[in-house]
């Protein structure tokens, strides 16, 4: 892959038509207008903090098993143990990111389907098209690093140009436009809370679920020439692109807003297409939606080729149930497919819950963000505690990269908190927010495997072996004829 492939599928992961399009109902109903377009610019420009020190560590240890790789390398102590639950906090975040995304694209494509074909948007309907998009997306991901790498290319500019059409649109054939003032002054609250700042509060996760998926670099980086630098400028690059994109996205989409209570309640369940829908008319904007659902099946595409990079190297070490089995490469395609159906059935199982709570899709995106930055951020803890042992690579951040680091890890800490919190009021079984249940459930499995049996024998990250060697070892456990 070259460098700017290595960018191009940590931006298609981040995927502004794809997070910020899919949580926009949630965002109205959490601080409104004021909240999305405002908190926009703050998580992000936290979230960049967070990626220039992740990019920092990841320029001085370029290798696909990213995060838990750099936690052993930069642990001065117990650094199996930090490398464990990196990497376990790592596989929760990929699996939820997968679900959140192809099961945001499976509620754009149901309610594409309700308004134009009367296809309800039910939830039997969306879980049927969400395992639809996550089987294509498998079979897609099984055919060879080329076609992953051309439809991440392909999907920068769909985004950016999506994003101008969109907007362009809105701009010049919706029928009304709001004021500004309420475009960045509204405060909208339907959460039940009374509390302003904690409905602020709770309403950046649109942002900060967006700004998630950028650790693709570093997964696709043994597949990346010039990794030390295309892997590190690739993740910076992804969040400030993201940055500006999505302000104007969200900016313009907001502007549009007609009948607000009507827009928010739609029948189809997904407010942005009711808002294109009702701005310019139906033949036109279905044309727009047919662009966000690309950007969001782009965005899937590569959500699961990352996603299986890292089970694919968790389990290298060992240190996945059935690993024998998830490390295994095709001889074709030097590919690890078995890793690639896993991601997929793995975040299948994560979207099920939707069929009994309507509030499932929500926890899944906060099981992302806390996942995802727990794991993103204890290497620039351990980089902090390492001091001048740790040695930079040839993109670094000079004097700058403990303060950097010292930002992100608070933001973090602050976001992890934030996310496990109730979003709506009164709590019943119906809207009570799940994700420290699945955070809970997966640290109690990591941590009772860890002190019964892995302490024992996981020693860590073990040196990379190349491809080749990893087919001829998987020959001699499973016989020169079995394809993988």
């Amino acid at each position: 892959m070259s460098a700017f492939s290595n960018f191009a599928v940590s931006f298609t992961i981040i995927s502004v038509l794809s997070g910020c399009l899919t949580l926009y109902g949630y965002g109205m109903k959490s601080g409104g207008p004021a909240v999305i377009v405002w908190g926009w610019l703050a998580v992000g420009a936290l979230t960049l903090f967070v990626g220039l020190a992740m990019a920092e560590v990841c320029s001085a240890y370029p290798t696909a098993g990213g995060l838990y790789f750099w936690a052993a390398q930069l642990a001065r102590h117990n650094t199996a143990a930090w490398a464990w639950f990196t990497g376990w906090f790592n596989v929760l975040g990929e699996v939820a990111v997968s679900a959140s995304i192809d099961f945001g694209a499976a509620t754009f494509v149901n309610a594409l389907l309700d308004m134009r074909f009367g296809f309800a948007a039910t939830p039997p309907h969306t879980i049927l098209l969400f395992g639809l998009i996550l089987l294509l997306h498998a079979l897609l991901n099984t055919v060879g690093v080329r076609l992953v790498a051309l439809q991440n290319s392909i999907s920068v500019w769909w985004h950016v140009l999506g994003v101008l059409l969109i907007v362009g649109v809105l701009a010049i054939a919706a029928d009304r436009h709001q004021p500004v003032a309420f475009v960045f002054g509204h405060f909208e609250n339907q959460t039940g809370w009374t509390s302003t700042i904690y409905v602020a509060a709770l309403g950046l996760l649109l942002a900060q679920y967006t700004f998630t998926g950028y650790d693709a670099s570093a997964h696709m980086i043994e597949e990346t020439r010039g990794a030390a630098k295309a892997g590190p400028r690739g993740i910076v690059m992804s969040i400030l692109v993201s940055l500006v994109a999505g302000w104007v996205l969200l900016v313009g989409l907001t502007f549009a807003i007609g009948d607000y209570d009507a827009q928010l309640n739609s029948p189809s369940g997904v407010p942005p297409a009711q808002i294109m829908i009702d701005a310019v008319g139906s033949s036109l904007g279905t044309v727009l939606l047919l662009v966000v659902i690309g950007a969001q099946l782009f965005c899937g595409m590569a959500s699961v080729a990352a996603n299986s990079r890292m089970i694919f190297a968790f389990s290298r070490d060992g240190a996945l149930p059935g690993s024998t089995l998830w490390r295994r490469v095709g001889t074709k395609t030097q590919l690890p497919n078995n890793a690639v159906w896993l991601a997929a059935a793995g975040a299948f199982v994560l979207g099920l819950p939707y069929l009994w709570n309507a509030a499932a899709y929500q926890a899944v995106t906060s099981i992302a963000v806390i996942g995802l930055y727990i794991a993103y951020v204890i290497p620039s803890f351990l980089r902090l505690r390492a001091g001048r042992a740790f040695t930079p690579g040839p993109w670094n951040l000079g004097r700058w990269g403990r303060p950097v680091a010292m930002i992100a890890v608070t933001w973090v800490a602050v976001i992890t908190v934030l996310f496990m919190l109730p979003p709506t009021s009164p709590v019943t079984p119906a809207t009570f927010n799940y994700s420290p249940v699945a955070v809970l459930v997966v640290l109690g499995f990591a941590g009772i495997w860890w002190l019964v049996s892995a302490r024992r024998w996981f020693t860590g990250p073990r040196r990379i072996a190349s491809i080749d060697e990893l087919i001829e070892s998987d020959s001699r456990l499973s016989g020169p004829s079995d394809q993988r």
